[in-house]
């Protein structure tokens, strides 16, 4: 555990501790993942959301070998009031037979106005031979010349030993001469590096208890994510007294990715009983990994520990049941220490609890009613074995919980009849018609539109027949479209079901349709997922 005193340097707003640094490197290391392309607007948008968040050390790229890290640290000291974090500058030992103060990644380091450096040095001697083409004396001179001179320049400097675990397995004394070189020149972190991933945690944490014992220098951890034990190998390395962890935000990174930022800060602070974080922090984890997966563009993890939306999601029905008695009774943490929540999933596994307990999340009080509990549940193993999937359609669910709650159909409209056209044009353009026909208060309507589709032409015709009625929906617009095609007896007489996802600005809710061809899937979906944002509206149903 770790209980030391925060510390603020001279116009430094730092709250963090000295004692344990928590280091992000999602502006560089995390970038490397297979499809993100940050722009240096999106790094901005990034750091500030780390710095919320109360991370000690934000790794902003190394300045001088793209145009885009270099603006970027110029427009962060611009732009950026730190609060929390400092930001760091990230680049090499210099040349081999170059003084460092000649070498012009060194000085772009210095020219950054980074407070902090992290260089990375060679701790293997093979890559040492092989990659730098130098000898294993004069790779230690760069790491010592280069840290002395980033010191006497102002700067506090970490060293990064690449390929650290690996190197020591090859040659353990060459390894901790590179350790020791760092130390003594002045480094303030020695960092080792499971650069290819492939550590297991036992190994890093005797390594590291070694190095530790055998340098006194104070040590840092970075880990890769090949064998899928980033965050474990990270929490063996402070086991073993590492006080320097090295992240990137929901696991970002090269090939499989990095240890788990969240993963492991949640780790510390709830398991370990470490504040790394500023007080109050950690209940922003859900939303901050959010946030960042919005901006580096992709979905977030369902999954994912502590922060993905299936983390608390409880289906079976014998876990429903203890829920009921104890939360804790199948849950490591209260959700909310996150700032995430507990969700019960209804499907055909579903028991009287899971009903229950779902209710009561929706808003729906069901007492002690164990007839109705009894009908839903039915209801939903019914529907469940014809292809519905309510965990996926949580809106859905609830129109169907709240008409056996309340004992009558919640409609908004009568359909009379629908139907689509798809006509192919003699230059291989298709044209998409639907037509509906259907009563709201009191009145037929009959309504035909165009869309880029069948389903979108079915969408807009019922939204045309029905927002003169329900001008609310114009607020409403579908934002997710998704088909899958179930067992069945062959091919294209198989069953489908579509999920809709449908947002007002102010959330988004999922509809579920299950047909023997996709446009009636859809319909029921679209049914649905209107009737559901008008009760959200407040709109009083018909009947």
């Amino acid at each position: 555990m770790t209980d030391a005193a925060d510390y603020r340097q001279p116009g430094d707003a730092s709250h963090v501790s000295d004692a344990f640094h928590v280091f992000d490197t999602t502006l560089r290391d995390g970038a490397q993942r297979e499809g993100i392309n940050l722009s240096v607007t999106d790094k901005l948008t990034i750091a500030r959301h780390l710095d919320d968040y109360g991370v000690g050390f934000i790794e902003g790229g190394w300045p001088g070998a793209n145009p885009r890290d270099t603006e970027f640290f110029q427009r962060a000291r611009a732009e950026i009031d730190f609060r929390n974090a400092r930001l760091v500058a990230f680049g090499a030992t210099r040349k081999a037979g170059v003084a460092a103060a000649d070498d012009p990644q060194v000085r772009a380091l210095i020219d950054s106005e980074a407070p902090v450096v992290t260089i990375v040095a060679k701790a293997h001697d093979r890559h040492v031979e092989l990659a730098l083409r130098t000898t294993l004396e004069e790779n230690l001179a760069m790491v010592r010349d280069t840290v002395e001179h980033l010191r006497a320049a102002g700067r506090r400097v970490f060293v990064d030993c690449e390929h650290f675990f690996d190197g020591y397995l090859a040659n353990p004394e060459y390894a901790k001469r590179v350790v020791r070189t760092a130390h003594e020149a002045g480094a303030d972190v020695v960092v080792l590096c499971d650069t290819n991933g492939g550590m297991l945690p036992a190994q890093v944490q005797a390594v590291v208890r070694t190095v530790l014992d055998d340098t006194g220098a104070r040590l840092g951890v970075h880990a890769q994510d090949d064998t899928g034990c980033a965050v474990a190998n990270t929490l063996a390395a402070v086991d073993a007294g590492a006080t320097h962890v090295q992240c990137t935000a929901n696991g970002y990174g090269e090939r499989v990715g990095n240890a788990n930022l969240f993963s492991v800060v949640a780790a510390l602070e709830l398991k370990y009983g470490m504040r790394v974080l500023p007080e109050g922090a950690l209940r922003e984890t859900t939303r901050i990994s959010h946030a960042i997966a919005e901006v580096v563009n992709l979905t977030p993890s369902t999954h994912q520990p502590y922060v993905g939306v299936s983390a608390f999601a409880h289906k079976a029905g014998l876990h429903a049941s203890a829920i009921k008695v104890d939360p804790d009774l199948y849950q490591h943490i209260d959700p909310e220490l996150v700032g995430n929540r507990l969700r019960m999933l209804v499907s055909d596994m579903a028991g009287r609890a899971s009903v229950e307990l779902k209710g009561k999340e929706l808003g729906v009080d069901l007492g002690d009613d164990r007839e109705l509990v009894g009908r839903i549940v039915e209801r939903v193993k019914e529907h469940e074995l014809k292809g519905y999937s309510y965990e996926a359609a949580d809106a859905s669910f609830e129109l169907l919980l709240r008409e056996e709650a309340e004992g009558r159909p919640l409609r908004f409209f009568t359909t009379e009849s629908w139907r689509t056209i798809v006509e192919t044009r003699p230059d291989g353009s298709h044209a998409n018609e639907a037509t509906v026909k259907l009563w709201a208060k009191g009145e037929r309507i009959v309504s035909t539109a165009e869309g880029n589709g069948p389903v979108n032409a079915l969408d807009r015709a019922l939204r045309l027949a029905l927002e003169r009625i329900y001008p609310q929906l114009a607020q409403m617009g579908l934002v997710d479209y998704k088909v899958r095609i179930l067992a069945g007896t062959q091919g294209t007489e198989s069953t489908t079901r579509v999920l809709v996802s449908t947002g007002d600005g102010a959330g988004e809710w999922s509809t579920v349709g299950v047909a023997d061809n996709v446009i009636a899937a859809s319909w029921q979906a679209l049914v649905d997922a209107y009737a559901y944002g008008l009760l959200r509206a407040g709109v009083e149903p018909q009947g």
